[in-house]
């Protein structure tokens, strides 16, 4: 890898290591392209805050040491900053807004509730609710024919084993290829034994023909450049015959 566009930070408050961390070992790993994605704030009603993702005043200095370290070590590693964003239609316009009003480069598509993380549930968790499958892939193709993302990370995230999972998948698949949107292989999946990347969705993917990009999904300076991850990840690229993009234009 060379490249990769999905990393959090600290602010998030549900990983560790400063953005300086991060990029150090981004470039000790021989990445030449490092993009920051870390979970976007939301627009609350007062007195709900959140656990997982920065608050709205914690943005600002993420975007500036972002920025200030994209100018220390600009000819080491080209240096990007976005968000990961969750599409809450109730909130989504506001949201856009915060990429023109801040310096956000791109946003990538994580869709890890299909309400909010206080009304839930997580869409990683299992179930045999084909309206929660359904829901999630309605989500994800609205998110993605809104025009507001870089790339779809972790599709696969919903933990659905039943037969409609393949129907579901191949929307969600063909969506993507109609719209140009590449799909992410997320490399933490692998690091901490989650139940994706999930062949039964990449397969649909390669019978569609998509763009793929690998994601770190680093919420650890560690987890850069954890070669077993990778070693897993290719193994399942190869055994599907799949395709994987260097780079992508931010």
């Amino acid at each position: 890898m060379i490249s990769n566009y999905h990393s959090h930070t600290y602010r998030c408050h549900h990983a560790v290591g400063t953005e300086r961390e991060y990029v150090e070992r981004a470039i000790e790993a021989g990445y030449k392209i490092w993009g920051f994605s870390d979970h976007t704030p939301f627009p609350y009603p007062e007195g709900l805050k959140s656990r997982i993702r920065m608050t709205m005043d914690e943005l600002d200095g993420y975007c500036r040491t972002v920025l200030d370290l994209k100018r220390e070590y600009r000819g080491d590693i080209d240096i990007h900053v976005g968000l990961e964003v969750e599409y809450f239609p109730r909130y989504f316009e506001e949201i856009v807004k915060i990429k023109e009003q801040y310096p956000i480069e791109y946003f990538l598509l994580g869709q890890h509730f299909t309400t909010t993380e206080f009304e839930g549930p997580y869409s990683g968790r299992p179930t045999d609710d084909v309206n929660i499958l359904r829901e999630y892939r309605r989500l994800v193709v609205e998110a993605m024919e809104s025009g507001e993302f870089l790339y779809v990370a972790h599709p696969d995230l919903i933990n659905y084993s039943g037969a409609e999972f393949e129907a579901e998948a191949e929307e969600i698949c063909r969506c993507a290829k109609r719209l140009g949107i590449p799909l992410e292989i997320n490399l933490l999946g692998i690091y901490e034994d989650r139940h994706y990347p999930n062949e039964r969705f990449w397969r649909k993917a390669k019978k569609v023909g998509n763009d793929i990009i690998l994601g770190v999904d680093a919420h650890d300076p560690a987890q850069i450049g954890y070669r077993p991850a990778l070693e897993k990840a290719n193994a399942m690229i190869e055994r599907l015959g799949l395709s994987v993009l260097e780079k992508i234009d931010v």
